[in-house]
């Protein structure tokens, strides 16, 4: 025979449960998701593998520019199987360009064993290198498209110009994931990347800068202007506001808006802008979408930080 519970007995039982389960699964549920959460070397791996996905398309555009070869010949160890990159090829580059580019080639190299050196990281992405690739980006750009197709591998401007694409996309990365990092190590590997992908969009800057009212041939379009129209859509790519300026910008938005002349770019205060993992990715797919790959990453980014948003 079940033992007899008195009604009163039994509400007093049911008060109690009450008022401690909800305290009982508060603590589970902390202590799940304390389980669950990443631990601070964790999230740095993360951060420094998704910055090899722009080392890569970095290090392959300039190496296939300059030499006409890429990391499967330069450094095959680092490209851990990965497949080929689409489209990639040599430029007939004038002397100076070629000489800058190289030396942009062989940094990149660095970047990556530097990286690599820190965490296990991934296989190169497949990466789209073609002059289709650049060509849509530019009709994005402009908003309709440009007859003949932009071609970034036809000479030494065009070159330039789609170079001025990539290295200022990862610095804004690289300031925006400073602050997230929680070792010294990292910070200071991060900086280090900083410090040369800045020199190398600055450089590029300058390059332009110095052509600015060129028109780039066949289409009668200013170098300054060309810069303009790739900035403005990154920065509608990212769909976070300003990040971004070509190299000849409106008073209120140089230097303390007293020039027009927009070698380096910054904020109000003449700081790098910052992007987030997630920003990067809509620009670097070409769809505004971090869910949507596409662009030079035709099947999609590596690491977990960029799988987490296409799975």
């Amino acid at each position: 025979m079940a033992p007899y519970i008195s009604r009163d007995r039994a509400s007093i039982f049911v008060l109690l449960a009450s008022l401690v389960l909800p305290f009982i699964l508060l603590d589970y549920s902390s202590s799940v998701l304390f389980a669950s959460a990443k631990s601070p070397e964790s999230k740095d791996a993360d951060l420094l593998e998704f910055a090899l996905n722009l080392e890569y398309l970095e290090a392959e555009f300039f190496l296939f520019g300059a030499l006409g070869h890429g990391l499967d010949v330069v450094a095959p160890n680092l490209t851990g199987g990965g497949p080929l990159p689409i489209g990639a090829k040599k430029v007939e580059l004038d002397d100076l360009t070629n000489d800058v580019i190289l030396q942009f080639a062989f940094q990149e190299v660095g970047h990556l064993r530097a990286i690599k050196s820190k965490v296990t990281g991934f296989p190169r992405p497949l990466l789209d290198l073609s002059s289709k690739s650049f060509a849509k980006l530019m009709d994005n750009a402009f908003g309709k498209p440009l007859v003949p197709p932009f071609d970034p591998y036809a000479n030494s401007l065009n070159f330039i110009i789609a170079s001025y694409v990539i290295p200022y996309v990862g610095l804004t990365g690289y300031v925006g994931a400073n602050r997230l990092l929680e070792s010294a190590t990292s910070r200071e590997l991060v900086a280090g990347l900083l410090g040369v992908e800045s020199g190398q969009d600055a450089i590029l800057r300058e390059l332009l800068y110095e052509r600015k009212e060129q028109l780039v041939s066949p289409y009668g379009v200013a170098v300054e202007e060309f810069t303009n129209r790739i900035s403005i859509l990154r920065s509608k790519l990212g769909n976070r506001g300003l990040k971004d300026e070509g190299i000849v910008v409106p008073f209120g938005l140089g230097a303390e808006g007293k020039v027009r002349g927009n070698i380096l770019a910054g904020d109000v205060n003449s700081l790098a802008y910052s992007r987030t993992p997630e920003k990067i990715l809509r620009i670097i797919y070409g769809s505004g979408d971090e869910h949507v790959c596409g662009g030079f990453y035709p099947i999609g980014a590596s690491g977990q930080i960029a799988q987490s948003y296409l799975n």
